[in-house]
C-alpha cells in the first residue's frame, strides 16, 4: 500500500518557490508575497498571498500557478481549493521628512486683502517673540510687494551663501534677534517683479529650502494677501503649525478675511487657524493716548471671530508711532509703549494658542513653546 506523504510548511514553501511573478520574473517567496501563516490540517492547506495592489493584473494567474505548483511538487491529493486567500495590504503612509527639521513651529501670517497691515503685524510679532527669548525666523513671502526689509532697516543688506554639509545655503539677514529672508534682497526694489505664478512659487521654495535657517522656535511667514497658488505652495511645502489672519474692522476687509479663513479650513488645505488679529482697531492720537476714534468701524473682527468660532488674538491700535517706526526700520514692538506692548500681548496669545493646539495632539507631535 502506497504511503501518503506527510505535509509540512517548508514543503509548501519549496513548491511556491517555483512560482514566478510575471511582473519581474522573481519567485513569490523571494519577493515576500507569501505570508507567514501557512496552515496544514490533514490534507488541507491554506496560506496567504500578498499583493501590493488589489488591482494587480497578475493576481488570478499567480494564484492558479501556486495551486498548480502545490499539486505538482507536493501531492496531487492536497485540498487547496477555496483555501488560498489573496490580500492586498493597507498602503503604508510614510511620514514626510520635515523641510525644516530644526524648526519647531511654522506660523503663516495672512490677510484676505492688501492694505490691512499684515506685514506690520508679522514683523512686530516676530520681534515680540524674539524679545521673549525665542529663536525666531521671518520669511517675507509677499513676492510682489516685499516690505519686510524696509521695516527692519536691512534693504541694502548683502546676502551671502555658505556650505553646510556639502550644500550651498543662503545665510539669512539678522536683526533684533530675528533671521530674515525676502525676495526683496534679490530684486531691484525700484522695479516691479513681473513673474508668473510658477516662477514666484519656485523662488519662494528656494528661500525656504535652500536657506540656513538653523534651529528656530518660531518660523513666521508673511504671506501675500488674498488666496493664490503661492498659498498652496506654502501649504504643500511646509507643515504649517497654524495661521494668524489679519484684518481691519472694516466690512470690506472682513469679507475677504472670511474667505481667507475658509481657505485654510477647507479639507484640501486643512491648516489650523490660530486666531484673528484686528489691526487698526481704533485711532489714538500720539499726544492723547486715552482717546479712541473708530475710523474703520468698531470690533468688526471681534464679531467675525465669534461668528466663525476662532480666537481673537488681539486688537492693535492705529498710532502714528507704528508707521513712523516701521519706515525707520525699527519695529514698534521694540518699545515699551502702549503700541509696543500690544504686540507683546499678541505674541503671548499666539504662544498660548499653540499650546492649546498642542494639548489636543498626540505626545509625539507636541512641541515646547514656553520660555
Amino acid at each position: 500500500m502506497e504511503q501518503t506523504q506527510q505535509l509540512y510548511p517548508n514543503l509548501i514553501l519549496d513548491a511556491l518557490k517555483t512560482v514566478r511573478y510575471p511582473g519581474n520574473g522573481k519567485n513569490i517567496v523571494e519577493l515576500g508575497m507569501v505570508a507567514d501563516d501557512i496552515r496544514i490540517d490533514g490534507r488541507k492547506v491554506s496560506f496567504t498571498l500578498i499583493f501590493s495592489k488589489s488591482t494587480d493584473p497578475f493576481i488570478k494567474s499567480v494564484v492558479k500557478s501556486a495551486e498548480t505548483a502545490i499539486l505538482t511538487y507536493v501531492a496531487p491529493d492536497v485540498d487547496i481549493k477555496g483555501n488560498i486567500a489573496v490580500s492586498a495590504p493597507e498602503p503604508q503612509v510614510q511620514k514626510p521628512v520635515p523641510v525644516l527639521p530644526g524648526v519647531k513651529n511654522i506660523i503663516g501670517v495672512s490677510s484676505g486683502k492688501g492694505g490691512v497691515g499684515k506685514s506690520t503685524v508679522a514683523a512686530n510679532l516676530a520681534v515680540a517673540l524674539a524679545r521673549r527669548g525665542f529663536k525666531v525666523g521671518l520669511l517675507d513671502a509677499d513676492i510682489f510687494g516685499p516690505s519686510v526689509p524696509k521695516m527692519f532697516g536691512v534693504e541694502d543688506e548683502q546676502i551671502y551663501i555658505h556650505s553646510v554639509d556639502g550644500r550651498d545655503l543662503i545665510i539669512p539677514a539678522e536683526r533684533y534677534g530675528v533671521k530674515i529672508l525676502s525676495i526683496g534682497f534679490m530684486v531691484d526694489r525700484n522695479k516691479p517683479v513681473l513673474w508668473r505664478g510658477s516662477m514666484a512659487s519656485n523662488a519662494l521654495n528656494q528661500l525656504i529650502t535652500q536657506a540656513d535657517w538653523g534651529e528656530l522656535d518660531y518660523f513666521l511667514i508673511d504671506m501675500p494677501p488674498g488666496t493664490s497658488d503661492i498659498h498652496l505652495t506654502l501649504v504643500q511645502t511646509l507643515g504649517l503649525t497654524g495661521v494668524v489672519v489679519v484684518s481691519t474692522p472694516q466690512e470690506v476687509a472682513l469679507a475677504d478675511a472670511r474667505k481667507g479663513i475658509a481657505m485654510f479650513m477647507d479639507d484640501k488645505v486643512n491648516v489650523p487657524v490660530l486666531g484673528l488679529v484686528e489691526n487698526m482697531a481704533w485711532f489714538t492720537p500720539l499726544r492723547h493716548p486715552d482717546e479712541q476714534y473708530f475710523l474703520f468701524g468698531r470690533e468688526g473682527a471681534k464679531r467675525l471671530a465669534e461668528e466663525l468660532n476662532v480666537k481673537l488674538l488681539g486688537q492693535i491700535p492705529l498710532v502714528e508711532d507704528i508707521c513712523r517706526q516701521a519706515d525707520a526700520g525699527e519695529p514698534i514692538a521694540l518699545a515699551d509703549s502702549i503700541e509696543g506692548l500690544a504686540f507683546v500681548d499678541l505674541a503671548n496669545e499666539v504662544v498660548r494658542a499653540i499650546d492649546q493646539r498642542n494639548s489636543t495632539l498626540p505626545p509625539t507631535q507636541k512641541v515646547q513653546t514656553h520660555k
